[in-house]
């Protein structure tokens, strides 16, 4: 009986590995063919040659993106936004979720059903829109930094980990004269730094990869992220076209790699720094909780 049950366990752990492998090699390939066909030849990627590793080693794709002034211009708009706008939104969060935590502020069950609200319902997209221009936001970069400046689910994420923090951290920090400014800056964000990095990384990813609003609500080149540059080069085979051809200077020169290298540059400051932050979402993960 014990023999069986060891060859079981066996069995699981085998299909649970080849599960993860699989997964892991159906998550990574895309990435890894892009990467290959980015700094391979023209020709090889137009005869479908590129399956894993590259063919016909060439950096020219790179040289024509990074050539490409508009380039940098939306990476420096994109870097302002995502810091300027994480920093925005991680302050917003921590000053909405340390008031609906504390069972003394009386209005606190109608905020938070507010909050919650929000999860279900939206405006939709054409009177955000309106909204948005009435206030002046539209081609600003302020609108783009306020926009999604709060997200209700880290609220209440955020909240969670508040009301787990012990109360006799604040009732001994009251009773020393500390008034609740005090006791949020010196005592509840120092102890929910691993949560906050962790929503800290979500709102930073949200905002690096965001092209949606900034699409619709940019107009201005010189304001455009990354991203929606990146989107316009991948649909828009012409402004492929015009890269390579203010650029080659007479080499043949194919948009598809162009469109490649310039995908891998823009997801490659997430990728590097991704590593470094994973405990953080672990840490996320384990407060995601919700409870009244």
């Amino acid at each position: 009986m014990k023999h069986n049950k060891n060859i079981g366990e066996t069995v699981f752990v085998v299909i649970c590995y080849g599960i993860v492998i699989f997964v892991c090699i159906v998550t990574l390939y895309p990435f890894l063919y892009l990467l290959s066909a980015s700094i391979s030849s023209s020709t090889s990627v137009m005869k479908n040659e590129v399956v894993l590793l590259p063919k016909e080693f060439t950096l020219r794709a790179y040289q024509v993106v990074v050539q490409y002034k508009g380039i940098w211009s939306a990476y420096l708009n994109t870097i302002y936004y995502t810091v300027f706008g994480t920093i925005l939104s991680l302050g917003l969060t921590i000053l909405a979720a340390y008031p609906l935590s504390k069972m003394r502020w009386a209005p606190k069950r109608i905020m938070g059903l507010f909050v919650v609200f929000t999860l279900w319902f939206t405006s939709g997209m054409i009177p955000f829109f309106l909204v948005m221009h009435e206030l002046k936001l539209t081609d600003s970069r302020l609108g783009i930094l306020l926009y999604p400046a709060i997200n209700a689910l880290y609220i209440i994420i955020l909240r969670t980990h508040f009301q787990g923090l012990p109360m006799s951290l604040e009732e001994s920090a009251k009773l020393e004269g500390a008034n609740d400014w005090q006791i949020l800056k010196k005592i509840i964000v120092p102890l929910s730094k691993p949560v906050l990095a962790a929503i800290g990384l979500y709102y930073a990813i949200a905002r690096w990869n965001s092209f949606f609003w900034e699409s619709i609500l940019l107009t201005d080149d010189k304001r455009v992220p990354v991203q929606v540059l990146l989107r316009r080069i991948i649909i828009s085979s012409q402004l492929g076209q015009d890269m390579a051809a203010a650029l080659s200077r007479g080499e043949a020169s194919v948009p598809v790699t162009i469109k490649f290298a310039t995908i891998i540059i823009t997801t490659l400051p997430i990728i590097v720094l991704y590593p470094f932050f994973q405990k953080y979402f672990v840490s996320g993960a384990l407060v995601g909780g919700i409870k009244e």
